[in-house]
């Protein structure tokens, strides 16, 4: 179970006088608006990543939140009904697999019908290892979600097999990519950690796959999320490492990024056959444009990946808090935020990093 602190509520907390973007995005300590929410709607998944719940720390023995642990449907769409309210524009689920959450296209139903101030519905996105994707594809794009992003290490079954510690074949992603984008949740995005000495021979591999697909394929440099996963710098294929490599086959160029805070640094193939995304929170730090804030799935806030402790929000919500006290807390919260791990992670060390199989990736 992830470490849980509790502390008595901080006046600085309250969101009172918050500096605030023209557009009335709450900004924190270091000028950055909230533009994002990442919602972790469950902290179970049926994959064993080795990267991110390896068996030997989550096993059959390991206890997850009980249901009534979760926040509810209507619990989730009330805070991200506020969120918007101060600043947010995009909403993505998580998990655990998000996909394991029962019913989850009434909850995309339900954040689908909000709307931003200015009357424009969230841009409502999804991250999966896509599993259960091809069956439900249909049903998330009719409940009203935009896109959806698909984690996939490998194309070779057996070293897939071996990541995702599962007996589910590649074939079954690359079906729920594919339902995807047939029922119109696309471009759909392909997400690819990459650990030295573990999966990258399979860069080019991936490139070539989705080259020319419709895809965007992202290449993630291995980071030290959490404390299970047994990371070492060494093992990190750094972004330029990786534009090199795919260059020396299919030449590349940059791209502009589309907006602040876009985590990827995008690349188009200079013959037109689409574009790659490297994120590179270890090589090359992007904390200066970071606008994202995460919901755990029993309702805390943490304002980093890389955070230690969160802030619990579940109380306020079941002890009948009207919107208004909501809202003074996210902003406070926000307000206050001074977070930077990546950029210090040669000087900073956490002993109790969030684990990301919990608050999401």
């Amino acid at each position: 179970m992830p470490r849980v602190i509790h502390h008595r509520p901080d006046p600085a907390l309250e969101g009172r006088d918050a500096a605030r973007a023209p557009d009335g995005a709450v900004l924190d300590a270091r000028g950055r608006p909230l533009r994002d929410l990442r919602i972790s709607v469950t902290d179970r998944c049926n994959f064993r990543c080795t990267y991110c719940m390896p068996r030997e720390l989550f096993g059959a023995d390991h206890v997850f939140l009980p249901h009534e642990a979760l926040l509810t449907f209507e619990e989730i769409t009330r805070v991200a009904r506020i969120a918007l309210a101060n600043g947010v524009r995009k909403i993505r689920l998580t998990g655990g697999e998000p996909l394991l959450r029962k019913q989850i296209e009434i909850l995309i139903g339900m954040l689908a019908a909000l709307r931003t101030p200015d009357g424009q519905p969230p841009d409502l996105t999804l991250t999966t290892n896509g599993t259960l994707l091809a069956r439900k594809a249909r049903a998330l794009a009719d409940a009203g979600l935009s896109r959806v992003t698909v984690s996939l290490d490998a194309l070779d079954d057996a070293l897939f097999e071996r990541m995702s510690d599962s007996r589910v074949p590649v074939a079954t992603i690359l079906e729920g990519i594919e339902a995807a984008a047939a029922a119109g949740l696309a471009p759909v995005k392909v997400n690819m950690v990459v650990r030295r000495g573990m999966n990258d021979g399979q860069i080019l591999p991936m490139a070539r796959r989705f080259r020319g697909s419709g895809h965007t394929l992202r290449f993630i440099e291995y980071m030290d999320v959490g404390n299970t996963n047994g990371w070492r710098m060494d093992e990190v294929v750094t972004g330029a490492e990786i534009v090199r490599m795919i260059s020396a086959e299919f030449p590349l160029q940059p791209l502009q990024a589309g907006y602040r805070g876009e985590v990827a640094a995008r690349w188009a193939y200079a013959d037109g056959a689409g574009e790659i995304g490297l994120i590179t929170s270890v090589s090359q730090p992007f904390c200066g444009d970071c606008t994202r804030l995460r919901l755990s799935p029993e309702g805390r806030l943490f304002t980093c990946l890389f955070a230690e402790q969160g802030h619990d929000l579940r109380a306020l919500l079941r002890a009948g808090a009207d919107d208004a006290a909501l809202a003074r807390r996210l902003a406070g919260i926000w307000q206050t935020r001074d977070d930077r791990y990546s950029e210090r992670r040669g000087e900073a060390h956490r002993d109790h990093k969030i684990e990301m199989s919990y608050i999401g990736g």
